[in-house]
């Protein structure tokens, strides 16, 4: 309190700092934090995708009736156990595979593509085709409910017999008579499995001279303008094209 006659002002008390961040120490600044989470997301979405489950897209009939064109999907990669990156490694499966498993895979003559199948008969049977008909271990194995063949005589319609090998399974597609599959390349290494799959999150049905994404490094003006025409192309019709009834169905 000022004494009588003191002109002085009384000392204002300083306001109370705020606690700042610092930038070095133990402090982190806002973009490192946001560095730090982006490559955690992008950790965990590596994992994930080289070990537990993944997505793919079904780009040809070879498997109609069961996968149409423009089915998206995703599969399970552990349970045959997933190939560690960048190595020959495969971590310990639940199981192996069976007759009737659906299962993508490399395929065996261009290990940069994936392919997808039905597993039909596994290494120690005996695989023969006769006029269509599919033997395993002699006996017929009937096509599945939602497979066809459409009376086309192919070079594939007898085949065999052939022994599977330790190590491979035999693959062939639903669509019998347009199914490039073990038919003609033999018995699928085991090691070039991906995974098998088990449900389709998507399907959307394509139509011929549906526009395509155009994307050239040497372009990106033309690749961005490209992209976002097909994402509004789409977009507009995405009620109708999605095949609504076919989401979430399990595959086996």
């Amino acid at each position: 309190m000022p004494r009588p006659g003191d002109t002085r002002r009384p000392k204002s008390t300083p306001p109370l700092e705020r606690p700042t961040r610092k930038h070095g120490g133990t402090g982190k600044s806002l973009l490192r934090e946001y560095g730090e989470a982006i490559f955690f997301a992008v950790a965990v979405a590596y994992i994930i995708k080289s070990f537990c489950i993944q997505a793919f897209r079904i780009p040809t009939a070879s498997m109609e009736d069961s996968l149409l064109v423009g089915d998206f999907l995703l599969v399970n990669k552990f349970l045959y156990g997933a190939q560690v990156p960048f190595t020959n490694w495969r971590l310990p499966g639940i199981r192996e595979p069976v007759a009737g498993d659906i299962i993508v895979f490399q395929y065996p003559r261009n290990p940069m593509e994936d392919y997808i199948k039905r597993c039909v008969a596994v290494e120690g049977q005996t695989v023969e085709v006769r006029n269509k008909v599919l033997l395993v271990d002699g006996k017929p194995s009937p096509l599945p409910s939602t497979g066809k063949i459409t009376d086309m005589a192919t070079r594939l319609d007898n085949f065999g017999p052939l022994n599977i090998p330790p190590g491979h399974i035999f693959m062939m597609g639903d669509n019998r008579d347009n199914s490039l599959d073990s038919r003609d390349w033999g018995p699928l290494d085991k090691r070039l499995i991906r995974g098998k799959a088990f449900i389709l999150y998507m399907s959307w049905e394509f139509h011929p001279g549906d526009p395509e994404v155009i994307w050239t490094i040497d372009r990106p003006f033309a690749s961005a303008v490209s992209l976002i025409y097909v994402a509004c192309y789409d977009i507009i019709r995405f009620p109708w094209r999605v095949r609504w009834s076919r989401l979430g169905d399990l595959i086996g």
